[in-house]
């Protein structure tokens, strides 16, 4: 049953029950017991669900309920002919007022979803031409100094590749939030994803003198997943633990199988996240980093929910930070399922592309304890 006809269904069916009720409390008891005032709860129903079409339909509906007690026992006298029509009337009154108050939110919401929007865009082109501005820079003024004929020349084409990456780096980062995402699937050992992740992001913890544990299933997890998408939303997630955590630290990364889920943890032992960060890590260009775009986040959550999955922070400042992933594990691999109808290769699976908000998340776990 389609979302309308269900609220349909359910309008008639209270409608007819607050019509049978009374109908039988008035044989009962006393014609002046009477349920009028329970009409307005389809009234609204149908202003809510349906706007001006449906407040006049249901109050036409609920007033041909309603015509049987103007006949018999129940109307008897002018006063009691009076008071049904008016409740007539008052129940008409009643839906156009409530049609015309739910419009007015309705515009308010609309109005303020614009705002949001615009404000977004506007952040967002902030934040590029930020990204953009220091390389372009560089590029600008190496390319003159080799028009003039100073300094070092293979030095100078090195800095301009370097910044010209750069930039193309933070283009395709754009991009891949922007655009649709589809996905590869083949079936993975997910051990080796994150195995992969983790070594591509052992370099730094080095660096920073952070260490990096692993906690696998000593057996495979094997299910249907794009390792290419997947590993580099693992990758952002350590990397950002890392970049939260103190010399000397911890970010450990556990998996487990957990009922037709496997759970993937990465915890770091940061100053952890105040209540604001949180609020905001997954908004797109949201970053307290001195660098990054703030898409990191956003990308990553993307990648998991592709997947059927969910991206979750518990943060606690002055303890640290966790990011909780869970993935749906099927034990009847991707081959079994399409064998019999496909020789062609993986399933690929698109999935849209998140919208645009004010403001935005390029950080993990704990990104943002890192700066001040």
């Amino acid at each position: 049953m389609s979302r309308k006809n269900y609220h349909i269904f359910i309008i008639v069916t209270l409608t007819l029950l607050i019509t049978y009720l009374h109908f039988d409390t008035m044989l009962q008891f006393s014609p002046r017991v009477v349920l009028d005032e329970l009409y307005y709860l389809p009234l609204l129903l149908g202003v809510l669900c349906f706007g001006l079409k449906g407040a006049i339909i249901t109050w036409l509906f609920v007033s041909t309920a309603y015509l049987p007690f103007f006949f018999g026992a129940w109307t008897t006298t002018v006063p009691e002919v009076m008071d049904r029509v008016l409740h007539l009337v008052f129940t008409g009154v009643f839906a156009f007022v409530a049609f015309f108050l739910a419009e007015r939110e309705r515009k308010k919401h609309q109005q303020a979803e614009q705002e949001r929007y615009l404000a977004g865009i506007g952040q967002a082109a902030t934040v590029i031409v930020h990204d953009l501005k220091n390389p372009l820079i560089s590029i600008l003024g190496f390319a003159r100094r080799i028009r003039e004929g100073k300094g070092d020349f293979s030095q100078a084409a090195l800095i301009i590749e370097d910044s010209a990456q750069n930039m193309q780096r933070i283009v395709n980062s754009v991009l891949d939030f922007a655009k649709p995402l589809l996905l590869d699937l083949t079936n993975v050992d997910i051990r080796e994803i994150i195995s992969r992740a983790s070594e591509s992001c052992r370099t730094k913890a080095d660096a920073r003198s952070v260490s990096l544990t692993l906690d696998l299933p000593s057996t495979p997890v094997t299910t249907a997943l794009d390792s290419s998408h997947l590993e580099r939303a693992l990758t952002n997630l350590i990397d950002n633990a890392i970049d939260a955590s103190p010399r000397g630290a911890i970010v450990t990364i556990t998996a487990a199988i957990e009922r037709n889920a496997i759970q993937i943890n990465i915890n770091d032992q940061g100053s952890g996240m105040d209540s604001d960060t949180l609020a905001n890590i997954f908004m797109p260009f949201y970053t307290t980093k001195t660098e990054g775009n703030g898409l990191g986040m956003p990308i990553s959550r993307k990648v998991i929910e592709a997947h059927a999955g969910t991206l979750g922070i518990n943060s606690k400042q002055g303890v640290g930070s966790e990011a909780v992933i869970r993935l749906p594990y099927k034990k009847k691999m991707i081959r079994d399922e399409h064998e019999s109808t496909s020789t062609a290769g993986s399933p690929r699976f698109g999935y849209d592309s998140l919208p645009l908000g004010p403001v935005g998340s390029g950080q993990g776990p704990s990104q943002a304890r890192s700066q001040p």
